[in-house]
């Protein structure tokens, strides 16, 4: 049990500005059904608690407060959009300060990247402990330019603690890091328990990917591939994964580009999923092909968990967990031609993919989710125990 000097129970405030079932929100559910504090998830106002209606009932209070906050980064525009998105996130900052759960809290978890940007105002006024989750690379490419100026120049020098899901990720946030702060990679929690054994059918039957669907996470690179390798053949490609975030249109010229390339008859796009460990239970082939760096990739996590034999884009925080021939093959992010050559590969030599299964399973660093939750639940502890920092000043660690 997590014990605070006082003797209570440690109090976690933890901060996200969606409902959707995107990467972050799915890993903080998870977090929370290992905890050992007492915690209340925050969100703003809003109609749905979408993802987090599974903690209704539980041992985590959810509490609603502020403005609506849109979902993606925060993209350069007009001067009055960004005056209005201005003033929204200065509105959730008051609004954090009103509450009484936000109040009562020793530590406050930003879980999302704008979640964070309302939650340093906030914890700044009220000299609340922050903690960072870093879980997107810190570069105005990705956070768009407003966003990349406030992580850049007021989350992250405002955290007394950074948790990184990869060291890519920390890779690109320490520069902003405050130097006594205390900074750490944890994977994030995946859903999924390591299985003792790979289990594998002679032939290949179905290829698939489980991710949101996003132009970014490189659907539209697999469907080219998976054409190549497996047109007119009677083998499936499952796409697993909801469009979140406002990608029906490129849902829509996904099935487009599966008619275009006459594998319609082929390929299924399954929507969000609950139950990913059946579904990547099905699966001969999974294949993760980001397009951009990705910091984490919970999906290559659970692949190497099942024991699968797995495709992924060589870069970021993937590419930290699978050595070429080994545990998995690599492949160079948007390249069509190495996808097929690696989907081609794995499809004609069953030995091969026996011995990636194996590998998977072997991986060096795989955690369990209640692990995961138990090395944050330390970065909690140890952030209340801390002499709070000063603007000006430099904190100390005890």
């Amino acid at each position: 049990m997590m014990i605070t000097g006082t003797g209570r129970r440690l109090r976690v405030a933890h901060l996200d500005h969606s409902t959707e079932p995107g990467g972050a929100e799915l890993a903080l559910v998870r977090l929370l059904e290992h905890k050992d504090w007492d915690s209340v998830v925050i969100l703003p106002r809003g109609r749905s608690l979408g993802v987090f209606s599974a903690l209704v009932g539980g041992r985590t209070a959810v509490a609603r407060c502020g403005p609506v906050q849109p979902a993606g980064a925060s993209r350069p525009g007009s001067l009055r959009g960004v005056l209005v998105g201005g003033m929204r996130l200065a509105g959730a900052a008051v609004a954090l300060v009103a509450s009484g759960p936000f109040r009562a809290a020793d530590v406050v978890h930003a879980n999302s990247t704008r979640s964070a940007v309302y939650g340093a105002m906030a914890s700044r006024l009220l000299r609340k402990r922050f903690v960072v989750q870093v879980r997107d690379t810190v570069d105005p490419d990705v956070m768009g330019r407003v966003g990349f100026a406030f992580y850049s120049r007021l989350v992250l020098p405002s955290a007394d603690a950074v948790i990184a899901n990869s060291r890519a990720t920390l890779t690109t946030a320490a520069p902003y890091v405050r130097p006594d702060a205390d900074v750490r990679v944890i994977p994030s929690p995946i859903g999924v328990m390591r299985v003792e054994e790979a289990s594998m059918r002679e032939g290949v039957r179905r290829v698939g990917m489980v991710a949101r669907i996003a132009p970014w996470k490189g659907q539209d690179v697999l469907l080219r591939a998976f054409a190549e390798a497996f047109a007119g053949s009677e083998v499936q490609l499952r796409l697993i994964g909801g469009t979140s975030f406002d990608s029906a249109a490129y849902l829509h010229g996904l099935e487009r580009l599966a008619r275009e390339l006459g594998i319609e008859q082929q390929v299924l796009f399954t929507g969000h999923r609950e139950n990913v460990v059946e579904e990547i239970g099905e699966l001969d082939i999974c294949v993760h092909a980001s397009t951009r760096a990705e910091p984490l990739g919970q999906n290559v996590l659970q692949y190497l968990a099942l024991g699968k034999a797995t495709i992924v884009a060589d870069a970021g925080g993937p590419a930290e967990w699978v050595t070429d021939g080994i545990n998995g093959l690599l492949s160079s992010p948007g390249d069509v031609a190495g996808l097929t050559s690696a989907l081609r590969r794995l499809a004609g030599d069953p030995a091969l993919r026996a011995r990636l299964g194996i590998g998977a399973l072997e991986t060096p660093g795989l955690l369990d989710d209640a692990e995961i939750s138990r090395r944050h639940g330390d970065a909690f502890r140890r952030v209340a125990a801390r002499q709070h920092w000063r603007c000006g000043t430099t904190g100390s660690s005890g």
